[in-house]
């Protein structure tokens, strides 16, 4: 499953690797830490260069922790994964020039056309699997059996929460209104001064959530309105159809 990215590594044997196989796993660790990462000194890879130790596994978690892994020792095809991005991230950065000149695929004779990315996609490629738990893993997107439903889910999180136009509205600061609490009738009193502003102030607040709720409805129901609205006839049935129409929501009745 990481064949591709092993090959782009120059390792020796990407096709015949075995990740549950654990010696492979352990020689290509050690292989890539000599190789590519780099990130001990060699003086300091000896716990990891000993492969046969049964200290080994704690020296591979040390080094996970080392490098910030976002995977534990248990995770063990998505912690090798992230090893392996990390190596060619480096490979490209101590080889820019040579990549840069790299000369990009012909083009197809059907570029012109828009081609869904999701189309030749195996959703039952560990390669596949392994990637979506990783971005889950960290964005802390819940987990699902279904790894498809786990992708929409990122993409949404990725839109919604990630995307410039996201960023920027989250980074506008909202300039509230000053409320005079006096001028609000409680209906009701705890007894307590402290606490009816308190209530007041939650008071105030659920009000607010309740307008945008209002402004949603209102936002859905003009959407369906602008598919059921048109009388359209169902001449099989020797009828017209009419749809109904909806008004708007008010929320404050």
């Amino acid at each position: 499953m990481f064949r591709r990215k092993l090959t782009a590594l120059d390792y020796h044997n990407p096709g015949g690797f075995d990740c549950s196989d654990e010696t492979q796993f352990r020689n290509c660790v050690v292989w890539l830490e000599d190789q590519k990462i780099r990130h001990y000194k060699i003086e300091d890879r000896g716990n990891l260069r000993n492969i046969p130790s049964s200290d080994w596994p704690q020296a591979y978690e040390k080094y996970l922790q080392d490098l910030n892994c976002p995977f534990g020792v248990q995770e063990r095809q998505e912690a090798l994964d992230w090893l392996l991005g990390l190596a060619v991230r480096y490979e490209y950065g101590d080889n820019v020039d040579k990549y840069k000149n790299c000369q990009p695929l012909a083009a197809s004779s059907n570029s012109d056309k828009a081609v869904d990315p999701l189309v030749n996609l195996d959703s039952n490629s560990p390669d596949f699997k392994a990637g979506v738990t990783a971005l889950s893993n960290i964005l802390k997107v819940q987990r699902h059996d279904d790894y498809l439903v786990m992708l929409k889910a990122i993409r949404i999180l990725i839109q919604e929460r990630l995307s410039p136009e996201a960023i920027t509205k989250a980074s506008q600061s909202r300039e509230g209104v000053p409320v005079t609490l006096d001028k609000h009738t409680l209906g009701f009193d705890t007894g307590d001064a402290t606490l009816n502003e308190a209530a007041q102030i939650l008071r105030l607040l659920h009000i607010e959530e309740l307008r945008e709720l209002q402004t949603k409805i209102n936002e859905a129901i003009v959407a369906v309105q602008a598919v059921i609205a048109d009388p359209k006839t169902d001449h099989r049935l020797g009828k017209g159809v009419v749809s109904t129409c909806v008004g708007p929501a008010d929320l404050s009745r």
